[in-house]
């Protein structure tokens, strides 16, 4: 049987990092798991009660709309009321089989074969594989410390000189590094996209988790692009695979009929939990583990810094911390390898983010309970004791 080329896309690490911690734990090991963006606490109490009731009255067992249930999208386009003051048609919402699936409708409904999407790297490697797999050029923007591992109109005009920039795909907070666009830096970037005929979408999965300024939604500023938001991290709801997108209005049809083609619709029962966590009870239970995150984050950053890591990125959502290795370690690879099988502590090579310059860096996530986080650090300083 013949393989296509588009199907031979790189692997998720984090994921392969996951599997080998999963079949440590099968022989008995007791692994700290500070390898993918997993909050430990499960879905919000209202989000489960939800669906129960939902269950009981018999309203969850078939299709919906490929765009979702109107309640939904309707509890979607308040909650940007509250959060960000903005107005957000509810016809414009978009439910979906998780911000994954978000991402693949997104890049068919825009793009063409060969068309050029321009990344900052580090960044989620999903974003790279699934472009391949798509037929799609992943263009990498190189970023730093300099610019918080953000990209800037700066980055895009150097792009540019090899070719149209079709699209740019920014994340804010950002994965692997935590860092956020502010409003002036985010409004740069749509202007220099729309001055381009660039379209810009914008992964917001991580809003409501972050530590000292709010994060600035891209839809304060135009809504003529697309941002992506899901479930999984916020309102810990990770297994229940289902996000959202708002997108224009002239999106919306193209997307309904590549979603009913895909996926049919995001599942009915994730839909009438996900209606339950943006209830002002599973609000509050979400805004609850703010607490944890923001001990761990202190915790890992300064041990981080102690224990002999460089360029931490400065954090400012989300639950990771990215960092260069001490001096005396050179492959990131190598370290996660012997991390996991010596100290049973699963944590991600950077690798996975940055494939030039990811081998001298690691991301830690630290969506677990702080006991947890503690012990992990205690076992990475005695890794670092023992020496390369």
């Amino acid at each position: 049987m013949k393989l296509s080329a588009r199907g031979q896309t790189a692997p998720f690490v984090a994921m392969d990092v996951l599997s080998e911690a999963t079949r440590l734990e099968g022989q008995g090991a007791r692994v700290l798991h500070m390898e993918v963006g997993e909050p430990a606490f499960g879905a919000p109490a209202a989000a489960r009660a939800a669906l129960a009731a939902a269950e009981a009255r018999g309203e969850t067992l078939g299709y919906t709309s490929g765009l979702g249930t109107m309640a939904l999208r309707e509890a979607i386009a308040s909650l940007y009321a509250r959060r960000h003051g903005i107005d957000v048609d509810p016809g414009c919402v978009v439910v979906t089989a998780g911000s994954s699936a978000a991402f693949v409708m997104a890049f068919l409904a825009l793009f063409e074969a060969g068309d050029r999407m321009a990344l900052a790297d580090p960044g989620y490697p999903a974003y790279r594989n699934t472009l391949s797999a798509l037929g799609l050029e992943a263009v990498r923007l190189e970023t730093d410390l300099a610019t918080r591992y953000q990209p800037t109109p700066e980055h895009l005009a150097a792009a540019r000189t090899a070719g149209q920039l079709d699209g740019l795909l920014v994340a804010s907070p950002a994965n692997p590094t935590g860092t956020m666009l502010d409003a002036p830096a985010l409004r740069a970037l749509v202007a220099d996209c729309a001055a381009h005929d660039t379209a810009l979408i914008v992964d917001e999965i991580y809003h409501g988790i972050t530590y000292g300024e709010r994060a600035v939604s891209a839809l304060e500023i135009s809504d003529d692009l697309i941002v992506v938001n899901s479930f999984s991290k916020y309102y810990a709801m990770t297994g229940w695979r289902i996000g959202w997108m708002v997108v224009p209005e002239a999106l919306v049809r193209p997307l309904q009929n590549l979603a009913q083609n895909l996926f049919i619709c995001a599942s009915h029962p994730a839909q009438a939990a996900a209606l339950g966590a943006l209830s002002p009870e599973g609000e509050a239970e979400a805004e609850g583990h703010m607490a944890d995150y923001r001990a761990n984050r202190e915790v890992v950053i300064a041990a981080l810094a102690r224990l002999g890591f460089r360029d931490i990125a400065p954090a400012d959502g989300a639950f990771y911390a990215y960092a260069t290795l001490p001096e005396e370690w050179d492959d990131s690879m190598a370290f996660s390898k012997r991390l996991l099988a010596e100290h049973h502590v699963a944590a991600t090579p950077g690798l996975d983010f940055d494939p030039v310059r990811g081998g001298h860096t690691m991301r830690f996530s630290y969506a677990q309970a702080p006991a947890v986080v503690a012990e992990a650090m205690e076992r990475l300083a005695e890794m670092l004791r023992r020496g390369p």
